[in-house]
């Protein structure tokens, strides 16, 4: 592709409006994953307890912007102040929930739909991390580890909420935390909040912004859709392993070296001080001295 149709389109992708279109489809993502973590009893639950399933199902929606202003000490209901949103997001959670012969929840299935509705997600969650990093910088201008956090908590709030979203639903699960077990989705958000905070606060980054956030852009659509269609459900494995493997594993095979040649070591001083005028004692300790030295 020409560079210059290149960054045209980079320009158009920047500029896109999200609502109501990609909220339609973040808002059916965020209800299918209820109706997933439900299980085979969503039907039963979402009729017997529909003011939990509403609750659970806006805090999810609405989570980024939540955990964002608690953090950064703003309103924790800002993003509810939207009408056309909570709106827009109540009509979605209806479909899904309650149409007729499950028709809204095998519609958002439907493969082509739903592949169409995850692309248009993360273009919805790129635009998240940046708006996070952006409104970090205004607040704190030199806070880079801020502005990080934010756009991290921001692209994939739902996942920091987990443990509440469920509590909400009645359901105890104090290891759903995503600092234990961070999800793909949090690992790209932090590499994009980094990226985003390299191209507006530094000069390592010398391309055009449009073209940083286009990259940004294909890099989640491209992963969220090999997950789907090709079972990657995180890239970053590999290099984690790999990191443990020349980091931690080498610090813990130094550890355990250094415990046994100290313990050689002790050795070695306890006989050659407990009989020195003993001859055996010499052999003893050449012995010894021998196998530390191998």
């Amino acid at each position: 592709m020409d560079p210059e149709a290149f960054l045209d389109v980079a320009n158009q992708v920047i500029k896109l409006k999200m609502f109501p279109y990609f909220d339609i489809a973040h808002c059916t993502l965020c209800a299918l994953s209820i109706r997933e973590d439900l299980g085979s009893g969503s039907h039963a639950f979402s009729r017997k307890h529909p003011l939990a399933c509403w609750l659970s199902y806006m805090l999810v929606v609405f989570a980024g912007g939540m955990v964002c202003n608690a953090m950064l000490g703003e309103p924790v209901l800002a993003p509810l102040k939207n009408n056309p949103q909570i709106l827009l997001a109540t009509l979605v959670w209806y479909v899904i929930f309650y149409m007729p012969f499950d028709v809204g929840y095998k519609l958002a299935k439907f493969l082509p739909i739903k592949i169409v509705c995850a692309a248009m997600k993360e273009i919805y969650r790129c635009k998240k991390v940046y708006d996070g990093v952006t409104h970090a910088a205004k607040i704190y201008p030199n806070a880079y580890l801020i502005m990080i956090i934010i756009g991290t908590l921001k692209g994939n709030g739902a996942g920091f909420t987990k443990l509440f979203e469920r509590l909400i639903r009645g359901v105890w699960t104090p290891t759903a935390m995503e600092f234990m077990q961070p999800s793909f989705y949090t690992k790209a958000s932090l590499v994009a909040s980094i990226i985003f905070v390299m191209d507006k606060k530094t000069d390592l980054i010398s391309a055009p912004h449009a073209l940083v956030y286009f990259g940004i852009v294909i890099f989640f659509v491209y992963f969220k859709l090999s997950s789907i269609l090709l079972g990657i459900h995180d890239p970053f494995v590999p290099f984690e392993n790999l990191s443990c493997a020349l980091g931690v594993q080498r610090y813990e095979e130094n550890k355990l070296n250094n415990i046994t040649t100290n313990h050689n070591y002790s050795n070695i001083f306890y006989i050659s001080t407990k009989s020195k005028s003993d001859v055996r004692s010499t052999t003893i300790l050449v012995i010894h001295l021998f196998e530390t030295v191998q």
